[in-house]
């Protein structure tokens, strides 16, 4: 038989003493909920811990096993692990539309255009509906803040972290001991192999080069939003003004390839001739790929990616040169785009990529910009009844051009085909990258 006993006095005092800690506890682990539920809207860069970082569950292993990439300082895998972050805003815009369009738009450094691109996108019809994602060439402290104020759609920050800007004083930026400009690698005792017109590597002529080729193939193949993604993504820049209708027309065009233009790769917003805006005529236009607004699908991507080895020893530092001289050659026929009669987008801006802002001699614009936006670009204006010319003799780069030059040190060519092979299987050698 069980007696009660009445509990001790030393007991309750325990108890007292416990209960505060406890109630402590439990605010503290509703706080964490707290905070963890809003940061997918509000994060900022230097707000998680390598220790936060290493507890995401990123799904997603980058092999590199069989890779040669540079060796990697603090700020470079730091951003490398923020590329794997969540895009912001999924608060305000929790679900994209079935038949989305990821817009991908690069930057580097050029903060003045970027607002006014930004700024566009904010009035572009239908934004609201699809993933912004927007890609660094490095990491530069204004253009990060511009991209955190965005509110109109989701929006991801992805950071190239072997871009030569995080580098000061190794490759992929400048090395001890590094060939410079027209150096005689033997007279000199430096390293470097030139380009066709004798002249050795420069960073940041290079990084453009770089950061093109990775932002494919992070897009493409890494991202967890995107490479499962069999549609067509839209690629703009930091300096192409975007119409209100550019989406919608872009939906259009996309939609409307297969049956008017079958044998098109791509869609683009505007003209490849950057001055122009377009014809004016009833009817769709074939034309050469441009560089503004340019819409393909993963079919297309594979095949680009199935010429990695032409892409990456082309001495020529600009990739859309690359594309258009040795690349689409490749592809056996004509390489044809499908666009409106009327630009969508327009190229703005007087400095380029490669005009950087501390240098000497730097490029300085204070980005004023004056474009048109009629009652016409304000709505679709692509009609699915029209008929498509074919512009046949196209201007341009095109096979035969040998290239600017730019682009002949062994390293950088390697550091390409790194970027190729980085998101593929262990058993994927650089061989099986066909020219």
């Amino acid at each position: 038989m069980g007696f009660y006993r009445k509990p001790s006095r030393e007991k309750f005092a325990i108890l007292r003493r416990v209960l505060p800690l406890v109630f402590a506890i439990l605010a503290g682990v509703v706080l964490l909920i707290f905070l963890v539920n809003t940061s997918s809207d509000s994060y900022t860069f230097g707000l998680y811990s390598d220790e936060v970082f290493s507890n995401l569950n990123y799904s997603f292993t980058v092999s590199r096993e069989d890779l040669k990439l540079p060796e990697q300082n603090e700020l470079s895998i730091s951003l490398e692990k923020r590329n794997w972050l969540p895009p912001r805003n999924l608060r305000l815009f929790p679900k994209l539309a079935k038949d989305h369009i990821t817009i991908v738009l690069y930057v580097h450094n050029r903060p003045q255009y970027l607002r006014i691109v930004i700024e566009s996108l904010s009035k572009v019809k239908g934004i609201e509906e699809t993933l912004l994602i927007v890609s660094h060439d490095g990491y530069f402290e204004e253009m990060n803040t511009i991209v955190e104020g965005v509110r109109f759609c989701q929006v991801k920050q992805v950071f190239a972290p072997y871009s030569p800007h995080l580098f000061p004083d190794s490759f992929p930026g400048v090395s001890p001991g590094d060939c410079q400009e027209k150096d005689d690698p033997l007279k000199k005792n430096c390293r470097g192999n030139p380009d066709q017109y004798g002249n050795h590597r420069s960073p940041k002529i290079v990084s453009l080069k770089h950061h093109w080729w990775w932002m494919m193939n992070t897009v493409w193949d890494g991202l967890q939003e995107t490479r499962e993604q069999s549609g067509h993504i839209l690629f703009i820049e930091e300096d192409h003004f975007i119409f209100p209708n550019a989406y919608r027309n872009i939906q259009l065009l996309s939609a409307l390839k297969p049956k008017k233009c079958p044998d098109c790769y791509a869609v683009n917003l505007a003209p490849s001739d950057v001055k122009s805006r377009g014809e004016g005529w009833e009817c769709l236009i074939a034309e050469k790929i441009g560089n503004i607004g340019y819409a393909f699908n993963r079919t297309v991507w594979r095949k680009i990616h199935s010429k990695a080895r032409g892409f990456c020893f082309f001495d020529e530092y600009n990739w859309d040169i690359t594309m258009w001289a040795t690349v689409y050659p490749s592809f056996g026929n004509t390489v044809y785009t499908l666009r409106g009669s009327r630009a969508s987008a327009a190229h703005f801006g007087k400095c380029g990529l490669h005009q950087g802002q501390g240098d000497k001699g730097a490029c300085f614009d204070q980005g004023v910009v004056s474009i048109g936006v009629e009652d016409v670009d304000k709505v679709p204006n692509i009609n699915s009844e029209w008929d498509v010319h074919a512009i046949k003799h196209q201007s341009g780069y095109q096979a035969g051009f040998k290239g600017w030059g730019g682009w002949g040190d062994e390293r950088d060519r390697q550091l390409c085909l790194d970027f190729a092979q980085m998101y593929h299987l262990r058993k994927a050698k650089s061989s099986e990258l066909k020219v």
